[in-house]
């Protein structure tokens, strides 16, 4: 069966000038020069994100491309994602990314090339949607449960656990309520890289970083820390 990988990003990649994360992301798909699609949903398609994308990728031995949705005439979704070897999802609302992408079938797509073993990657809205549910600040002014997010990796998702301020409070109250269920937090230029629905590690490019899994406990939370593994440090 085909390793199916996603890396939910807390935040990092090249949205913050952050290489060594997006090197490890290129470094799962065993290509000499991987496909990397760009899917900048999130922001709306902001050109400032996609020529960001493009400086930081054309440097890289890849082939860099994106995916509008908000702009006619729309490419076939399908024939795009499908050749790629990495699909890389920007950050921004994920709320509104979510409805855009239903409407033109790119989320069944997005499962289509998971089980295919394409990396499935991103940062903040990039990582929260692969989830079922999580903290996210597109629902309204403060953060909010979300909880429609692609569902295919289990639990609930925070990132930008000390980006933030607000997150880890928001986070701890939602899974002590009940109104998220137990799940991961990702400080931001951390990596959880998921092998099929199991977390196969942490990484990150920034000293002091790290996962936390969230858990209710009574009428309280626990918070355990996943140590990451340190790029920075990789040979």
């Amino acid at each position: 069966m085909t390793d199916r990988h996603i890396v939910a990003m807390g935040g990092g990649g090249f949205s913050d000038d952050d290489p060594l994360l997006d090197d490890f992301i290129l470094g799962l798909t065993g290509s000499q020069r991987p496909r990397v699609c760009f899917v900048p949903t999130a922001s709306g398609d902001a050109a400032a994100h996609i020529e960001r994308f493009y400086r930081a990728f054309t440097r890289r031995a890849c082939e860099p491309s994106h995916l509008p949705l908000f702009q006619p005439p729309y490419p076939p979704i399908g024939d795009v994602l499908l050749s790629q070897d990495v699909i890389y999802v920007d950050g921004g609302s994920t709320a509104n990314m979510l409805a855009v992408w239903r409407l033109h079938g790119v989320d069944e797509v997005l499962r289509h090339a998971w089980e295919r073993g394409i990396v499935l990657c991103g940062p903040s809205a990039g990582g929260l949607c692969w989830f079922g549910s999580g903290v996210s600040d597109s629902l309204g002014p403060e953060l909010a449960p979300l909880r429609d997010g692609l569902g295919l990796l289990p639990g609930s998702f925070c990132p930008h656990y000390d980006g933030e301020a607000d997150r880890r409070p928001a986070y701890h109250r939602y899974v002590r309520e009940g109104r998220l269920p137990p799940g991961i937090a990702a400080d931001d230029f951390v990596g959880l890289h998921f092998i099929g629905t199991e977390l196969a590690e942490v990484v990150t490019s920034k000293s002091g970083a790290g996962a936390y899994r969230v858990e209710a406990d009574g009428d309280a939370v626990t918070e355990t820390r996943i140590e990451p593994r340190s790029l920075a440090s990789t040979p």
